[in-house]
């Protein structure tokens, strides 16, 4: 059959509206069917990857965890057969339990534990580390715990519970104290997870520890603790309330709702879905739940589902005017299939981009956190290295500081020995109180130098300044004599406190006084003093010497590092005491005049009464 030009549509055959409608909606089904399928599968790589990751995390997460565990746990195991725990407890002296009580608070101190204490076989707590407290555990009776009728009963049991004075969480760990009759009583140590929770907490994730009841004992959410990973019967509920060990606690489910692929967190303003990573036995009985955000698997979906979407609209559209212009449509189809080819190489461009600047944000992160560790433990080790260099020039001082008694106390002994050969013993007292009386000379001295040495904890709390002058006094004593410079104490601190920490504020004046000497040691009449100003919200400390001074060159640079006038010095000292000062909220100045001596200014935040 002909057409006659008239017949002919100027723009090609024509398409009736039924088979239009037919090709709409057929290619709609099938779009909505290929964005469904495409975002489902991008989606399901994401989510791998992001588990992939998450487990990673929860390794580090409870590497963290067994740390502390293993850190804390040997403790209880060493003090049980500690030969002076043994002693206490066999004769309960007094005497033996107050020295007992000094040597755990040493102990809990150095390991950072929350409370070291002895507990005798009838249930009544005989020394323990806060023995100077008004909280003390001395005298209480714990009977009721199971820790210590377990550990009694086998030897060593592990429990998790609110402490009854702190009524803050923690790991008790506890072992029994055997004797030559039978058990003495039971060794206890409470291991609290702050800092676990705050390293937790900083990653961003929320991590949490369950029993094998589900209830969440450690936790970087605090409102998540002693709520329950699944549910519990009212009867396993009700024998948990009994025990007392959890508090007021409700043992409510957590706001988490499970699904097929993710948990979803209900207590957000937005149901955020989350990817759980679950590490079992981390510690005997508890397991580890991280909740990592599948935030970045839905908007890699959504993405792709709009991409699938506009492509595919893209594509039916040229179909379609493919049909409706036969002729033109070649040319638009080739043009159509380059610009679908060059979106494809820009998404998957833009795709290989993103994943490659995914991978090197995470490696800057971890090559900072790396970093800032390595860091501040460099910073520790150069505080004590410069420390240990001070106590170095103070040792031989204080070795001829403890001859002297060492000489008096021979002398003594050997008068007291002629008494005895005389049968003059009722003469023995006098001797015999002198000797004791050097004896806590030397151990004022030792106590000192021991204190000074350990390394600080980094806290800052109220200290007095009496006990930070009379320690850096006591150390350096033997450098005034030594130089025959004299040292004016001038001011009253009786009371005063400041905040900070009294090794690091020890080793600042330390210091200032070793500098001191040291400028005046060439003088005959060398004067080295120090004085305390009270000025309200702050309180200065005052060391200064008649010494050359400085010249003004030294005097601008002089808290630079390695910038020193000693001929063996490091010109480090200066710039530890600087940095100490500020990290107490102080400062530490100097002025100078040429000729006639420098004055150095420790200024200190004052403690609330």
């Amino acid at each position: 059959m002909k057409h006659t030009p008239s017949q002919m549509p100027a723009t090609g055959p024509t398409i009736s509206n039924a088979r239009l409608a037919m090709f709409v909606v057929a290619a709609a089904l099938l779009g909505a069917m290929l964005t469904w399928t495409v975002g489902a599968l991008v989606e399901q790589r994401a989510m791998d990857a992001l588990r992939t990751r998450a487990t990673a995390s929860a390794a580090l997460h409870a590497a963290v965890l067994r740390s502390e565990l293993d850190k804390q746990r040997a403790l209880p195991l060493v003090l049980a057969d500690d030969a002076d725990l043994k002693a206490a407890l066999t004769t309960r002296s007094p005497a033996r339990l107050n020295a007992l009580s000094r040597k755990l608070e040493a102990l809990g101190a150095q390991a950072r534990a929350a409370a070291v204490y002895v507990i005798t076989a009838d249930g009544v707590t005989a020394a323990a580390s806060n023995w100077r407290l008004p909280t003390t555990f001395v005298g209480s009776d714990y009977r009721f715990r199971p820790y210590f009728t377990d550990a009694l009963r086998q030897g060593y049991a592990e429990q998790f519970a609110l402490g009854t004075v702190s009524r803050k969480p923690g790991l008790y760990l506890a072992r029994r104290v055997n004797g030559a009759a039978g058990p003495l009583g039971v060794i206890v140590v409470k291991l609290e997870f702050d800092d676990v929770e705050a390293a937790w907490r900083a990653i961003g994730e929320p991590a949490f520890v369950v029993d094998r009841q589900g209830l969440v004992l450690i936790t970087s959410q605090p409102e998540w603790r002693f709520l329950v990973r699944g549910s519990l019967r009212p009867s396993e509920r009700d024998a948990l309330r009994a025990q007392g060990q959890y508090g007021a606690a409700t043992f409510g489910p957590l706001p988490l709702r499970q699904t097929s692929a993710a948990v979803i967190r209900t207590d957000t303003p937005r149901a955020e879905r989350l990817i759980e990573t679950r590490l079992p036995e981390v510690a005997p009985g508890w397991t580890l739940h991280l909740l990592s955000t599948a935030l970045p698997a839905e908007q890699a979906a959504v993405a792709a589902r709009w991409i699938t979407a506009l492509v595919w609209t893209l594509m039916s559209a040229a179909a379609l005017w493919l049909w409706v212009r036969r002729g033109r449509a070649r040319l638009a189809a080739l043009r159509d299939q380059e610009a679908r080819q060059e979106l494809e190489r820009r998404v998957e461009a833009r795709t290989v981009e993103l994943t490659e600047t995914n991978r090197a944000l995470l490696y800057e992160v971890e090559e900072r956190q790396r970093a800032e560790t390595k860091l501040r433990s460099l910073q520790a080790d150069l505080v004590q290295a410069n420390k240990l260099a001070s106590l170095g020039q103070i040792a031989a001082g204080v070795a001829h500081e403890i001859n002297q008694p060492v000489g008096a106390i021979r002398a003594n002994a050997d008068n007291g020995l002629l008494l005895v050969a005389r049968g003059r013993s009722d003469t023995l007292g006098d001797i015999l109180s002198a000797i004791v009386a050097m004896t806590e000379r030397i151990g004022r001295i030792t106590d000192g130098l021991r204190a000074f040495a350990r390394k600080a904890d980094g806290r800052v709390e109220p200290t007095l300044v009496t006990e930070v002058i009379d320690g850096s006094v006591l150390l350096t004593a033997s450098r005034s004599r030594r130089q025959d410079a004299r040292f004016v104490r001038q001011g009253g601190t009786a009371g005063l406190r400041v905040l900070g920490e009294r090794v690091r504020l020890e080793q600042v004046l330390v210091n200032l006084l070793q500098n001191a000497f040291e400028a005046v040691e060439s003088r005959a009449d060398g004067v080295v003093t120090l004085s305390v100003q009270d000025h309200g919200d702050t309180v200065a400390i005052i060391v200064g010497d008649n010494g050359p001074g400085l010249s003004a060159e030294v005097e601008r640079a002089l808290f630079t590092p390695f910038l020193t006038t000693k001929p063996r010095g490091l010109g480090l000292g200066l710039v530890i005491a600087h940095d100490i000062a500020a990290d107490f909220g102080g400062e530490l100045t100097a002025t100078s005049t040429p000729g006639q001596g420098a004055t150095f200014t420790l200024t200190l935040r004052k403690a609330a009464p």
